[in-house]
């Protein structure tokens, strides 16, 4: 049985144990969806969010991408921001990046990768270039600097998310929280990542981005 008729199967394993476990949870699921979270990830097979939080379908709204960049400039995750922050109302926002990452390892270096992937990465090779200007940098293994530029994405990302119009209006008026988080895919372990907002960060975010 090749990869995909394995999987067709599977799902008809997993349907039956999750209907017996929880009889109402598709039914539910058919009425709609109310995900208390958005998660903002790479789409490394290896890190599944709903798997990786022992979630349930319905918790958890997600947009993947190579090397989860968060741009302003993308119109499908700030499509999927937009949705959930001002639809679904989510309380939170996760910006998650991985340990071993292809897109992060491509931007350490200096091959051509082709197509349009050279050109959706340059944001890491800014990180990259930013953080080449640090003291100690240089010393660092090539493991050292993937997790520094992976937890730079993270921060970069949560930065973009927090700075969006809608949801700088969603965290004035209800509270919402914008997360930064990075998936060991060795261990397992999610850890958060420290994405602090200092007075003249968050200053400037309402000065500058607040809308209407």
């Amino acid at each position: 049985m090749d990869a995909f008729q394995q999987f067709l199967a599977s799902n008809q394993d997993w349907r039956r144990d999750t209907s017996s476990a929880r009889p109402n949870l598709f039914p539910a699921l058919a009425k709609g969806q109310s995900p208390p979270l958005l998660w903002l990830g790479c789409s490394d097979s290896r890190c599944p969010e709903t798997t990786l939080c022992g979630a349930q379908p319905g918790d958890i709204f997600v947009h993947r991408n190579i090397a989860n960049v968060v741009s302003p400039h993308d119109m499908s995750s700030q499509s999927v921001i937009y949705y959930a922050v001002n639809a679904l109302k989510v309380a939170h926002v996760v910006v998650c990046g991985h340990t071993s990452c292809g897109g992060v390892a491509a931007a350490l270096g200096n091959g051509k990768i082709g197509g349009t992937l050279d050109a959706w990465l340059f944001p890491l090779r800014e990180l990259r270039a930013g953080l080449a200007r640090e003291e100690g940098w240089g010393a660092l293994e090539e493991k050292e600097r993937a997790l520094r530029l992976v937890e730079a994405n993270v921060k970069r990302g949560v930065g973009v998310v927090r700075r969006n119009p809608e949801v700088v209006k969603a965290v004035e008026e209800r509270g919402l929280v914008v997360h930064g988080v990075v998936f060991d895919v060795g261990t397992g372990e999610l850890r958060e990542v420290e994405c602090g907002e200092g007075e003249e960060e968050a200053r400037e975010k309402l000065e500058c981005f607040k809308i209407g």
